[in-house]
């Protein structure tokens, strides 16, 4: 069996767990990990990795590859939000696939840049939207798709987390406009994600954002209203915000169509909770993976597992990308007209 070999830059939480999934897959092997906090690398032994080269920045990284002739085929990039797009454009053009985790950049026009380079070098780009995965995400997706709900007239989509000071104390980046960019790129870009997925792109959002909660966070949002209407007909609407107190409270996506109306929800939107649609009767879906945890708090479905499947699957030619670069672009320009109208 050839093995694709697999770099991770930034190794923090998601980093690590990218490392954890890569080294355990029967078809990948980890060559490196990159992070600047030489403290994260104490962490390898305990999650059982093996012994890899380890790196304090991406140039050192790039430099000891290409001095070796040993270079990964994939990197994945798990930095703070505002280094993804630039990171995958170096990397593409250095001769690598990479996979992003969400967001893809936090500004459209560094994320055409990722497009450019991927169409310039052939290689391939993965973004991680892992919420993509979900038994219910993958039945609604069908749901609208085959027109079972008829046109879709409205659409309703809940966040309501918690993120309080223990999230942000532990990370510098976190809160910051520059590096993290809002919670609708970092805890809300899956459900972005989703929307998009599902019924298309929006158009004329209006938006009302706060910042209640987190007073220490200088240009920053924690809730917020949004209206819009789909390119494709119908409405919708985004009600959000990481002020509730001590833990999350509901992730959920209720639609309204002529033929039915269906609700998906739970803290991670990981159930139906309604479901009456002419002529049909809901099946058993398979059970939703558990968030992934963080200790004091916890995020969306434990899916990544299925990310980099679907990464080995391409490269061997078997499937195509679950999320494309074009879609990750897409989801950061809805994102940035809903912060525009608020402003």
């Amino acid at each position: 069996m050839s093995f694709i070999s697999f770099s991770v830059v930034g190794f923090g939480r998601i980093g690590q767990r990218h490392a954890k999934i890569i080294h355990e897959h029967p078809q990948c092997m980890l060559r490196s990990v990159c992070d600047v906090e030489p403290k994260h690398f104490d962490r390898c032994q305990q999650l059982g990795l093996p012994k890899v080269n380890k790196y304090h920045n991406l140039d050192t990284f790039l430099a000891a590859e290409q001095t070796s002739g040993q270079c990964s085929d994939v990197v994945t990039i798990a930095t703070p939000n505002g280094f993804h797009a630039s990171y995958a454009v170096k990397l593409l053009r250095s001769g690598y696939h990479v996979v992003i985790e969400k967001p893809m950049g936090i500004k459209s026009a560094e994320c055409e840049e990722v497009l450019i380079a991927e169409k310039e070098t052939g290689k391939h780009v993965f973004v991680v939207k892992q919420n993509r995965y979900s038994p219910p995400s993958v039945w609604l997706k069908e749901m609208v798709a085959i027109g079972r709900l008829g046109d879709i007239l409205m659409v309703q989509t809940n966040c309501y987390w918690n993120r309080d000071q223990r999230y942000y104390s532990t990370s510098p980046w976190r809160g910051s406009l520059d590096q993290d960019g809002g919670v609708l790129y970092t805890q809300f870009s899956h459900f972005v994600d989703l929307i998009y997925w599902v019924f298309g792109d929006i158009q004329q959002p209006k938006s009302i954002i706060r910042n209640y909660t987190h007073h220490d966070l200088k240009d920053f949002d924690d809730s917020g209203f949004i209206q819009f209407e789909f390119v494709s007909g119908g409405i919708g609407s985004i009600n959000y915000s990481t002020s509730c107190w001590d833990t999350n409270m509901e992730s959920s996506i209720t639609v309204m169509g002529t033929k039915g109306c269906v609700k998906i929800g739970g803290q991670y939107m990981n159930k139906v909770e309604y479901c009456h649609v002419e002529n049909y009767e809901l099946p058993e879906l398979a059970p939703t993976n558990p968030p992934n945890d963080y200790g004091p708090y916890k995020g969306s479905a434990a899916n990544h597992h299925y990310v980099f499947q679907n990464v080995i699957d391409v490269l061997i030619g078997q499937t195509e990308i679950t999320a494309t670069a074009f879609e990750g672009l897409k989801v950061v320009q809805m994102i940035e007209r809903i912060y525009d109208a608020a402003r």
